[in-house]
């Protein structure tokens, strides 16, 4: 096998003999064809969406298809080869309804034309349509960042969708952007020029997922969440998709069993429609890593939405349930929705909660956020006036992926060491490395303004826009604002495009920069956006922010 798409790649460089995330080379090259196979659909699509045909069928395989290939999300081999199947069909089904004079390139890739007898011979075949098929290692980088953009986007589109919401110009795209990785006539600057593109559709793909939650959730608000827990027993969400949290809400009302957030699902206290529900009891444990023991002391049910699954220990497997993209091989698996109008059904996690003892608690307190762009544009007045009196000297971006290297401490460190002139914007499970830091307000202002999941980060870029504007600045780099951002997976390889598409220059990018960016492609994005990675705590904070103000003085005598 070989697997470089998250941040924890063997040795900086690449897993080859197992998975950091626990796939094996079995699954991981299964993987590696849902992908390949994903291609050979949307080249397909690409040439029927040319001539004018719907390729709804397509469309929705695609997403499905690059969602379970993203990191931590799906251990399940019956499943995948399943989709690998479902693909094929799915695009022979359209080469024999339509025929080759759509407009295909000729000759056909193998990525569409591959129909193996069965499991033996795809098995066979999948070590062989891996990454490392493409021998150029810059068109290889350049390829893979696609993908990984376009894995991300993914993620997008597909909650969106389960909310009812799509957008088709960003379909459109990511048929003919997996298209573009099996032509084999585009050179560096043709790919270059697509990544830079997929960065464009990524903010769309950002924007629709934020106009589905709101419109459908209301705004997010300002709310204190309760990390301690209750008496009654309970179920635990993880993951990020909220419609599969308000449907398990409604179907538990009234059962005697509370419902508890785990991870990047903290945020949906924010959401005023989840705030009806006197048995949404708080948030329980921290990011996603810690799930292995976190899960074991929670004691109920746990339902896994999205990726962001650790391969579960055998003495809570069995009150393990995934729904959705993830999945895990002798774990229970709530089914899809057959039409986007049905209900899943979640009554056995309700049945077997009410055996099972009621959570331990494993710390007690609260946590505040619900900072997204909303939110803080009606605190626009506070902030503004901190800005031109310098009670507030800078914003940092902390923005991403927590994991578990034990480099990542580095975040906590950064967090505390700040002045005390400046905030923190965040999104994602990364604030989980400093959200229960005791930092000082300014005027009030939380130092640490949380405004939700990774799927949020849509929202620190409409806030820098909306400060850009007032504050009569012609460049968004021109703002008081500094990026150090963790990254770990896919979704965040598409944050990261998406910002380059806004113009935001001068990113660090850390604990490690991507194995997959080859040294001429590091090249180009260091050159062309300022790109870097991280230093020492101490360094970073002259580069970022400077130190016109003392650390965090007060802050580290309540922590001590």
């Amino acid at each position: 096998m070989f697997c470089y798409q998250c941040q924890e790649a063997a040795k900086g460089e690449g897993c080859r003999i197992r998975g950091t995330c626990g796939k094996t080379p079995e699954l991981a090259a299964l993987l590696d064809l849902l992908v390949f196979t994903s291609k050979g659909v949307s080249l397909m699509a690409t040439a029927l969406r040319r001539q004018g045909f719907s390729t709804k069928e397509a469309d929705i395989y695609v997403v499905d298809s690059l969602f379970m290939s993203i990191t931590n999300a799906n251990w399940d081999e019956p499943r995948t080869l399943a989709q690998i199947h479902r693909g094929i069909a799915l695009r022979e089904t359209m080469l024999a309804r339509h025929g080759a004079d759509v407009g295909l390139p000729s000759p056909l890739p193998l990525a569409a034309t591959f129909k193996p007898a069965d499991d033996a011979a795809l098995r066979a075949l999948a070590p062989a349509v891996g990454v490392l098929t493409t021998t150029d290692v810059d068109l290889r980088s350049l390829r893979e960042l696609l993908i990984y953009g376009l894995k991300g986007a993914a993620a997008y589109l597909e909650h969106a969708r389960n909310l009812g919401h799509g957008n088709d110009e960003v379909v459109e795209f990511m048929h003919r952007g997996l298209a573009a990785t099996t032509d084999d006539a585009l050179l560096t600057q043709d790919l270059l020029a697509i990544v830079l593109e997929c960065g464009r559709h990524g903010v769309t793909a950002m924007a629709l997922l934020d106009n589905a939650n709101t419109s459908t959730y209301g705004n997010p608000e300002i709310t204190t969440v309760n990390i301690g827990v209750r008496k009654n027993p309970a179920i635990l969400v993880s993951g990020h998709d909220l419609r599969d949290l308000h449907e398990l809400l409604e179907q538990s009302r009234d059962s005697g069993v509370d419902i508890y957030t785990h991870g990047e699902m903290l945020p949906a206290h924010y959401y005023p429609a989840f705030k009806k529900f006197p048995h949404f009891a708080g948030n329980y444990g921290n990011a996603w890593w810690l799930q292995d023991k976190e899960f074991e002391s929670f004691n109920g049910p746990i339902l896994l939405t999205t990726n962001c699954l650790v391969p579960p220990r055998a003495s809570y497997a069995d009150r393990l349930y995934t729904t959705g993209a993830v999945g895990y091989d002798g774990c229970p698996h709530i089914p899809e929705r057959a039409q986007l109008a049905d209900i899943k059904d979640f009554s056995v996690l309700i049945a077997q909660a009410k055996q099972l003892a009621a959570p331990t608690e494993i710390e007690t307190g609260s946590i505040t956020g619900g900072f997204a762009h909303h939110q803080v544009m009606q605190l626009a007045g506070p902030i503004l006036e901190a800005i031109k009196t310098g009670a507030i000297r800078k914003f940092v971006v902390m923005a991403g992926c927590d994991g578990r290297m034990k480099s990542r401490s580095y975040y906590t460190d950064f967090a505390t060491e700040l002045p005390s002139d400046t905030v923190i914007l965040t999104a994602g499970c990364a604030k989980f490395r400093y959200n229960k830091l005791p930092l000082a307000p300014i005027n009030g202002i939380p130092r640490v303004l949380d405004a939700g999941q990774c799927n949020d980060s849509y929202s620190l870029a409409v806030i820098a826009l909306k400060l850009k504007e007032v504050l009569g600045l012609k460049d968004i780099n021109d703002l008081p604002i500094a990026y150090n951002i963790a990254w770990y997976e896919q979704k965040a390889v598409i944050v990261l495009l998406a910002l380059l598409h806004l113009g935001v220059k001068n990113i660090h990018l850390g604990p490690t920069l991507p194995a997959f960016l080859s040294p001429n492609v590091a090249q180009i994005l260091i050159d062309t956006f300022g790109i870097t990675g991280i230093d020492t705590v101490e360094n970073d904070l002259v580069t970022m922010v400077g130190r016109a103000t003392p650390a965090n003085e007060c802050d580290v005598a309540l922590a001590n």
